[in-house]
């Protein structure tokens, strides 16, 4: 009997202990838990930071274009007080050397997260690997113009943001012309009776084929030709009926000494804006970046789009769009991207364009005063809607020389228009061939 009474105080107080370890024990046991569930969130938080302040980098360094990065300052200001990011930016010629020493700088570590080229060459680029795609909301693009999206975009993917377009105007100077003509019989007229060797009636840079493509193109010469969107560089119109008959217009003035001689070839642009600036020229096919030199030298000047040719037909210009792109060599595409949204912006891009009159294709700023009131923008974008865009296939690159080559010599009469075309088409179709064997 005393056996089974210790034995059953033995199993109560085992009982008793098993029970009083399971309650308090199990209470502490999920407090503690639950604090150190805590502790850990806390840290994972931490860990987060720390992670997201090592991926957003020190620096960012933008390539503007030549006498045009006064027009960021405030917004570089703006982002870097934002995100906490420094960014540089070096000026840099937008046409050649951006291109050119991206190639060097790039792979060599050295180089820029953004650069900013025109629309042509981004084929080009992206061919070479040199500028990346870029992954931005919808909200973003709808922002710009779509034939400025259209320009940027290259096999389906957007490769830049918009921040300027541009394309050849009229503009006169008030002291020699009232009011702009309407068509090139008009002006061809009026240059006649004006020129004298001293005083020009009308210049432009048409041994350039950047300009001179509004002439050949409105009596029906193409660069090449395009469906449903798609071109085909193996057809190249550029030494068709059309051309010919453009390029001999063009020959016509040369000829006649309407043209001095110092417009021709790579000096052509200053010389002739040295002669307008200088009140001997009474009208010029200039670009909207020539209006800061005019607006320094006090010229009275008005602005127009393009008068009619000769066939009835306004002349088609080649439109331009410059726009901002992130390098595929950065580091930082994520921050290059978020980067370049911000500059593009409406609010930006007004301010940009009150600083460097470089005309934004931003939907909103279309019919905002300070754009629609603007005779120089309004001229610009009538004349935009004429115009063609640039092809930005990688085969562009192969014309501009042979065109430059052939141009020149119908302007100094060293060759007919028809030979000339028909020489520059050759080694158009030379270049690209070999290209596209490399």
């Amino acid at each position: 009997m005393k056996k089974r009474l210790i034995l059953f105080m033995a199993l109560m107080l085992s009982l008793t202990l098993v029970l009083a370890a399971c309650g308090p024990d199990r209470d502490s046991s999920d407090g503690e838990s639950d604090d150190d569930q805590t502790e850990d969130t806390n840290n994972d938080d931490e860990g987060n930071e720390s992670e997201g302040d090592s991926d957003k980098p020190e620096e960012l360094l933008v390539w503007a274009d030549e006498d045009k990065s006064e027009g960021i300052e405030e917004a570089v200001t703006a982002f870097e007080e934002e995100h906490g990011i420094e960014v540089k930016v070096e000026e840099l010629e937008m046409a050649t050397k951006q291109r050119e020493q991206l190639r060097l700088d790039g792979p060599a570590g050295t180089g820029p997260d953004v650069i900013t080229v025109p629309h042509d060459q981004i084929g080009q680029l992206v061919n070479e690997g040199l500028v990346a795609p870029l992954e931005v909301e919808k909200s973003v693009l709808d922002r710009y113009t779509e034939s400025s999206l259209d320009a940027v975009t290259y096999e389906g993917e957007v490769y830049g943001l918009p921040k300027a377009t541009e394309t050849p105007v009229f503009f006169y100077n008030k002291e020699h012309l009232d009011e702009a003509p309407e068509t090139f019989d008009e002006l061809y007229e009026f240059s006649t009776d004006f020129t004298d060797g001293d005083q020009f009636g009308f210049l432009a840079l048409w041994d350039n084929y950047y300009f001179s493509h509004g002439i050949l193109s409105t009596y029906g010469g193409y660069v090449f030709n395009e469906s449903d969107g798609v071109m085909d560089s193996s057809d190249v119109g550029l030494n068709n009926e059309g051309a010919i008959e453009g390029a001999q217009y063009i020959q016509k003035w040369y000829e006649e000494g309407l043209f001095p001689e110092g417009i021709i070839g790579e000096n052509g642009g200053s010389a002739m804006e040295g002669l307008f600036n200088d009140g001997q020229v009474a009208a010029k096919m200039d670009g909207p970046w020539s209006v800061s030199s005019m607006n320094e030298e006090g010229i009275d000047f008005g602005v127009s789009p393009m008068p009619k040719l000769q066939n009835g037909e306004y002349a088609q210009t080649f439109v331009g769009i410059k726009s901002w792109n992130v390098s595929n060599y950065s580091e930082n595409q994520e921050w290059a991207t978020e980067l370049i949204s911000f500059l593009s912006n409406e609010e930006n891009s007004k301010k940009r364009f009150e600083i460097t009159n470089e005309i934004p294709p931003v939907k909103a700023l279309i019919e905002d005063p300070i754009i629609a009131d603007d005779p120089v923008a309004e001229a610009v974008a009538i004349q935009s809607q004429r115009g063609v865009p640039m092809p930005n296939i990688p085969e562009m690159s192969q014309v501009w020389e042979p065109m430059a080559t052939a141009l020149q010599l119908i302007a100094m009469g060293e060759q007919d228009a028809e030979p000339a075309l028909n020489d520059a088409v050759k080694a158009i179709e030379e270049n690209i061939q070999l290209s596209q064997e490399e």
